[in-house]
């Protein structure tokens, strides 16, 4: 019978001097942790790791105070598979949540998103699987993609970065393999974001369809419309939250101005936050696409739960592509047969990014063999885990 013996947790910082039209990366950090077992391999312990997803600041205050103990002091059967040999995700979820209200979700989704990825690399790791072959045993979901659709983000703001500079990174990420790019609006001016948008379609041969833009929340109403029907003529791959997460009529009203596919969802982080944006958003399931965090919104647990929403909301997975850029919704997109994965080549290091062995294919990436999610073939990441002291 497998037991957690530890957990470990810390900060890393991203240390960044790009910037979206909203904030800066220069202080901005991330939770890791570590959930040790008492399983051995090798003469070493079995140990799950897990870190929150880029954009949300480190967690650890409620971690430390909520989160970790009450996995650490539940009787160690309650956190086990009914058949007691392995450890269970779903019900570990259920005690890190006990004795919490609904709603206010805040930091605490990220909190519990860190510790649940640890748990799953876990589970995988103890049943001596990749995370994607794991998941489809467990929850019968058929054999996973053998490659997932990956897009290059970046296109971001930064001192000195001008529309040579701007086409140069994208010419990178081309010969890196991706074939789809995305770049951030609202930033600047329109004038001015629509020659960055145009120096970039040069780069791709003036397909708008290869290119994505995110103005990461940024518009009022009026500003929103006014950049729609600048961009509408160059037929883009998507057009990303234009207006507050939250604010549902906003994108309910330029979803009936703008025509093109449209993208949101990251900071969305429940699966009643998502059902409200199906509900009232003005989200068309034919052509726009849902990018909720796993890691950001209480981990993959809950992830099955918007999953099985929008199935019974008329939506396929296909039309869902996570945020996050990472091997762990790269395991979830294989898994769950998503439309695909983002990807950051280069930024938000050393979590961002997927094993150091990935090759990108005509805009799609296999994934590793690697028990788990398989953060040991990602060395510098790997790094950072053995340092808190697993």
């Amino acid at each position: 019978m497998p037991r957690i013996v530890a957990i470990h947790e810390g900060t890393i910082p991203i240390k960044s001097s790009i910037s979206n039209a909203y904030i800066s990366f220069r202080e901005m950090d991330c939770s890791i942790a570590a959930v040790v077992s008492d399983v051995t391999r090798n003469g070493h312990p079995v140990v799950g790791y897990g870190f929150s997803s880029n954009g949300r600041y480190s967690a650890g205050e409620i971690l430390r105070r909520r989160i970790i103990p009450r996995l650490l002091q539940a009787p160690p059967e309650e956190l086990l598979t009914e058949d007691g040999t392995n450890i269970d995700p779903e019900r570990a979820w259920e005690v890190m949540m006990r004795n919490e209200k609904p709603g206010g979700h805040g930091e605490r989704s990220v909190a519990v998103g860190v510790v649940d990825m640890a748990l799953f690399d876990l589970a995988a790791k103890i049943a001596d699987l990749p995370l994607c072959h794991w998941l489809a045993r467990r929850y019968g979901l058929g054999e996973p993609d053998e490659d997932v659709f990956v897009y290059a983000a970046g296109g971001y703001y930064a001192p000195g970065k001008g529309l040579s500079e701007l086409q140069d990174e994208m010419k990178r990420f081309l010969d890196l393999g991706y074939r789809v790019v995305k770049i951030k609006i609202a930033g600047a001016e329109l004038a001015e974001d629509l020659e960055r948008i145009e120096a970039v379609l040069t780069v791709l041969g003036g397909d708008g369809s290869r290119l994505a833009v995110d103005a990461n929340g940024r518009f009022d109403l009026d500003t929103a419309l006014r950049y729609g029907e600048a961009l509408e003529p160059y037929g883009l791959f998507w057009y990303e939250e234009p207006g507050d997460p939250l604010d549902y009529a906003l994108h309910a009203t330029v979803a009936e101005r703008y025509s093109g596919p449209l993208a949101t969802g990251e900071n969305l982080f429940s699966c009643a936050d998502a059902r409200n944006l199906v509900r009232y958003a003005g989200m068309r399931p034919d052509r726009d696409t849902i990018q909720v965090d796993p890691v950001l919104s209480y981990g993959l647990v809950e992830y099955f739960r918007i999953q099985d929403m929008l199935h019974r909301h008329g939506w396929s997975s296909r039309r869902c592509v996570p945020h996050g850029g990472h091997q762990f919704s790269l395991h979830i997109a294989a898994a769950l047969k998503l439309g695909g994965n983002e990807s950051y080549p280069g930024e938000f290091q050393p979590t961002g990014g997927f094993a150091d062995s990935a090759v990108v294919q005509n805009g799609r990436i296999a994934l590793t063999d690697a028990p788990g999610i398989g953060f040991e073939a990602k060395a510098g990441l790997h790094e950072v885990f053995l340092g808190l002291g697993t």
